[in-house]
């Protein structure tokens, strides 16, 4: 993924858990782990500034760019 979610590490950081952030923005936890573990396609500006205000961080600190990285690419199919 070209984009990096650096979540995991700013809650260690606060010493928050997954759960009370999910409370302090409420989102599900479910929405949360999906942002957290890289997997989500998108991210709503509101979402993210809720994140931002729970945890007193700027997007940057939580969202980085991998230059170089490939962003989900499927493999080419197979000529039989």
């Amino acid at each position: 993924m070209a984009i990096a979610v650096k979540l995991d590490d700013l809650l260690h950081e606060r010493r928050m858990t997954l759960t009370e952030l999910a409370e302090r923005v409420g989102i599900t936890i479910v929405n949360l782990s999906i942002l957290k573990t890289g997997k989500a396609r998108a991210i709503r500006f509101s979402t993210l500034e809720a994140i931002c205000a729970a945890l007193a961080c700027q997007p940057g600190d939580i969202l980085e760019y991998l230059p170089g990285e490939a962003a989900d690419e499927e493999p080419a199919a197979e000529a039989a």
